[in-house]
């Protein structure tokens, strides 16, 4: 099997749903610490963090996906993201990361969606894992602002 024909997702939780995100755009995974806030952001924006001494800003997965925002537990992690190998980082909030899984690109389904939902740009297609259903993110959609 061609190489190019897998990918590898993290699994994150949110709200107890499965998320994968393609792990190309990964940069390091940390437990959660302060976050201080912006005035004037974007309600997703929780604030920035100092990561190795650049700040980088962190968004709430969940509302920026349109999910009630409940309170993080122990297990709540910071994922810091590159979406594009010159950008610069943006740490994204989830309940919990749980482990990588290679999908084949025929265990993936593209959605249809309609252009004018913001929302749904942000599903990049369903992973299909033994009898589960991944939503798999649109890591570029989700982090333009």
């Amino acid at each position: 099997m061609a190489a190019s024909n897998l990918k590898q997702y993290i699994i994150v939780y949110l709200n107890s749903k499965k998320y994968g995100i393609n792990i190309k755009y990964i940069d390091s995974i940390i437990f959660m610490q302060k976050i201080t806030r912006v005035p004037g952001a974007q309600d997703y924006f929780m604030g920035v963090i100092n990561l190795r001494g650049e700040v980088v800003p962190v968004m709430s997965l969940k509302k920026r996906l349109g999910l009630p925002d409940e309170e993080y537990g122990s297990k709540a992690r910071i994922i810091i993201i590159r979406p594009e190998p010159q950008a610069a980082c943006v740490g994204l909030v989830v309940d919990q990361v749980k482990e990588v899984i290679t999908l084949e690109a025929d265990s993936i389904e593209k959605m249809s969606y309609d252009e004018s939902d913001e929302k749904a740009q942000f599903n990049a297609g369903i992973g299909k894992v033994e009898d589960d259903l991944i939503d798999l993110l649109n890591i570029s959609a989700i982090t333009r602002t």
